[in-house]
């Protein structure tokens, strides 16, 4: 399965900019139920985007895969560092 016969480039802004929002209201997360995937959905969702991207796409989309860890892990990294700053945490 290739991600560009599934998915728009809609999708993919989505899942970028708004990864919680985007994967509830797909209904991803009925397919991915368990503790564990809740608790990356909650605390760290571009990394749970970046896990569930390569379960599903790596074999026909190795660079998607790669560019979804490096916007997974520079993302939560910027992330927090703003929230610290922001919020003094």
């Amino acid at each position: 399965m290739d991600f560009c016969d599934v998915h728009g480039i809609g999708f993919v802004i989505a899942m970028l900019f708004f990864p919680r929002i985007t994967m509830l209201c797909t209904g991803i997360f009925m397919s991915w139920m368990s503790p564990l995937f809740f608790f990356g959905w909650l605390l760290l969702p571009r990394l749970t985007v970046a896990i569930l991207a390569s379960t599903v796409y790596w074999d026909t989309n190795p660079t998607l895969c790669v560019f979804t860890w490096l916007w997974a892990l520079g993302g939560e990294g910027i992330e927090k560092t703003t929230c610290n700053k922001r919020f003094g945490g």
